[in-house]
Formats: C-alpha cells, sequence, structure tokens
C-alpha cells in the first residue's frame, strides 16, 4: 500500500440462522460476493464452524455469534461489542423453524415459540442494527418470509401467521427507511430441499409446482445477493417469491 492510501474494508452483512440450509447458502454466497460475515446460529456448533472454514477458504473473514435470536438479553450481549466499532452493510433475518400441526391441536408453546424466532426474532435483532444504518445513510435489510404467508398452509397457522406479519413489517419498515437509503425486501421461499422439508412427500407437493421440482438453497440465496449488490438501488418493500410457480 503506498503512503496515504486507506486500507479498503469489506462490507458486513449479518446473517441469522447461518449454520445449515437456506442461511448457510446465502452467507457462502455473499461472502463469495465479497461480504466478511457475522454468522448467526443457535446451537449446532460444528456446522457453524464448517460453514466458517468455507467463508474463510473464500478469503473472507467470519465472525460465529451463537444466540437465539428470541432472546432480547442474549442478542443485544452478541451484538453490542460489535456494533459498538463496525456497522453491517446488510441484515439478513432468515432464523426459523416450524413447529406444524392442526390448529386445534396446536399447543400455546407450539405458537409462542413460532411467533417468538420470526417476529420477536426480526425485532430483537433489528432494532439493534437498523438505527446504525439510518446513520450510516445506507444498508440492505433482507427478510426470509414464505409462501406460507403470502397463501396460508393448512397444518401452519403459527407459522403462516409469522411470515405474514414480517412481510407487513417489510413493507412499513420500507416506508420509513428510504429517505435514508436503507432499502428492505423480503425473499419467500416455496418448497425448497433443506432439513426442514426432509421426510415430506416431494412427489405430492411437485403436483402444484408448474416447474415440477423443489428450488434449491442457492437459488433463494440467489435472490438475496441481488437485493443485497449495487443491481437492486431501486428496490424496495418488496417480495420476491422462490417458489417455482406454487404462488403467483
Amino acid at each position: 500500500m503506498q503512503a496515504g492510501e486507506q486500507m479498503q474494508t469489506s462490507p458486513i452483512a449479518l446473517v441469522t440462522g447461518a449454520s445449515k440450509g437456506i442461511g448457510k447458502a446465502i452467507a457462502l454466497g455473499l461472502a463469495a460476493d465479497g461480504f466478511d460475515i457475522w454468522l448467526n446460529y443457535r446451537n449446532d456448533h460444528d456446522a457453524a464452524e464448517a460453514v466458517r472454514d468455507a467463508i474463510e477458504a473464500l478469503g473472507r473473514q467470519c465472525v460465529l455469534l451463537p444466540f437465539d435470536v428470541a432472546d432480547k438479553d442474549a442478542v443485544e450481549a452478541a451484538l453490542d461489542p460489535l456494533l459498538a466499532e463496525e456497522t453491517p452493510f446488510a441484515l439478513i433475518n432468515n432464523a426459523g423453524f416450524a413447529r406444524d400441526t392442526v390448529f386445534g391441536l396446536m399447543s400455546e408453546e407450539q405458537w409462542d415459540s413460532v411467533i417468538g424466532v420470526h417476529l420477536n426474532g426480526f425485532f430483537h435483532v433489528s432494532r439493534k442494527v437498523v438505527p446504525r444504518m439510518q446513520r450510516a445513510r445506507t444498508g440492505r435489510v433482507v427478510n426470509i418470509v414464505s409462501t406460507s404467508g403470502q397463501a396460508g398452509m393448512a397444518g401452519q397457522v403459527n407459522y403462516s401467521a409469522a411470515k405474514a406479519g414480517l412481510i407487513g413489517a417489510t413493507r412499513a419498515l420500507a416506508r420509513e427507511l428510504g429517505r435514508r437509503n436503507v432499502l428492505v425486501n423480503a425473499v419467500a421461499p416455496g418448497f425448497i430441499s433443506t432439513e426442514m422439508t426432509a421426510g415430506l412427500p416431494v412427489d405430492e407437493y411437485m403436483k402444484s409446482v408448474p416447474l415440477g421440482r423443489p428450488g434449491l438453497p442457492e437459488e433463494v440465496a440467489g435472490c438475496v445477493r441481488f437485493l443485497c449488490s449495487n443491481l437492486s438501488s431501486y428496490v424496495t418493500g418488496q417480495v420476491l417469491s422462490v417458489n417455482g410457480g406454487l404462488y403467483m
């Protein structure tokens, strides 16, 4: 480096629920695009370390952040020290899980746990990061939602409600943050081949999918990569569907 030159720093992307599945694909895709990654996960340390190794093999840095997004105190303890030094350019709210059952048999715990991770988790993490993006007058927030939140799905009243709520939050936040050049969008996967869909009757589900196959995590990640790139500089408040035509 020549005298007087400043060291170039890589943009940072915070990805929640990124030790496997769609979150892993997003973290790896953004790393390939030049982002350093703050990688959140809950408890699968081995899987998270494997993703970190793959990110570092791409020449990017990766900080592992094991915490439950539904736990406000844990979120603050993990993020506050990092945010005191740096502000992520991109926040990907991906953490989530399903607790499926018909509504008449759904327990309060099944309802609260799904709402807690998807909606409360979005709130706890975003409220730490978004104000710093506002001050920087730049940033991208991408919320991973679901076809279930767009069309509803029998047996997933809790999950559909959580994802639909997140779609509403995406649009409202996009209106709030647009003047600060912080873009907020959502990506809605359909049936994607991950651990979450393992064991489901794939052939039966594919009868409703015009493309006739499950999606891949990397195909979801491609939309996230677009929304975190300069190519999406006039896109905010939108829901990009990645569902093979299942919901139009």
